[in-house]
């Protein structure tokens, strides 16, 4: 339909400007591992029928046997020149025995303030799949218009209405990918985020960037968020409260205390 184009349009623009290649082109892909358990060929699992089918095999037969032990690892190096490289990394297992239960992981993009961080996801696969979307949450903690900084939820429109069957897991954790590069602000998961996003990008990339070092474990360091939430656990202040109140408050000491304490 012309507004699954248009969406596609848009997704490819997002993976372009984060790499300046598109990703779903062949060239650009330089390593695409597919396991299946020890003896796993780069054809033992389509990720086309993910969910679906597994060597032909209907959703209902996967056995605990079949599922334990899959892995999908997508390491994608990309290079628009000589001297410009990005690399980042998808991750899917299942958790249960039908594989209708998943952890995923995304590694935050390159240039981004989620750079460095490993972001879990929560991925339920309705009965319904692939006619209808996965429900997918973070289960990782981030500072995101798009994200709820508190569920997790998402705001994506593959993950609702833009859904089309043709569509594949690995879609969705790149498309999820796209959005920490490219937030779309006027149209938040997450309110306060966008409304920092929107009138302060600065105080907003500070916050992100601290949030994905001490939730998402990247080595980027925020001294100067640190020596805050340090002097409100100093006060009695349980740590996650007074992080969420100074990054709601744009790292303002004393409005945070006042919201806190009031």
């Amino acid at each position: 339909s012309k507004n699954m184009m248009q969406h596609q349009q848009s997704l490819e623009k997002k993976l372009a400007k984060l790499c300046q290649h598109q990703l779903e082109q062949s060239s650009g892909v330089s390593k695409f591992y597919t396991s299946m358990g020890p003896n796993a060929t780069s054809s033992t699992f389509g990720l086309k029928t993910f969910g679906y089918a597994v060597n032909n095999l209907p959703l209902e037969e996967i056995n605990k046997e079949k599922c334990q032990g899959f892995i999908v690892e997508d390491e994608l190096e990309l290079n628009a020149h000589a001297n410009f490289g990005c690399k980042w990394s998808i991750h899917l297992e299942p958790i249960n025995d039908t594989c209708t239960q998943l952890s995923g992981m995304i590694s935050g993009p390159p240039d981004t303030p989620y750079e460095g961080g490993k972001y879990n996801l929560e991925i339920v696969i309705p009965d319904t799949y692939p006619f209808n979307p996965p429900k997918v949450k973070f289960l990782t903690k981030i500072w995101h218009p798009n994200i709820s900084s508190v569920t997790g939820a998402i705001c994506l429109d593959i993950l609702k209405t833009q859904w089309a069957a043709a569509m594949t897991l690995r879609t969705v954790l790149l498309s999820l990918q796209a959005l920490l590069a490219a937030a779309e602000p006027d149209d938040p998961q997450d309110a306060v985020v966008a409304k920092q996003y929107k009138e302060s990008f600065k105080t907003f990339t500070l916050t992100a960037k601290h949030w994905n070092n001490v939730y998402a474990g990247s080595p980027y360091k925020v001294p100067e968020c640190d020596e805050k939430v340090r002097r409100l656990i100093d006060m009695g202040v349980e740590e996650n409260v007074a992080r969420v109140a100074l990054s709601s408050c744009s790292w303002n000491l004393e409005k945070a205390t006042e919201t806190i304490f009031s």
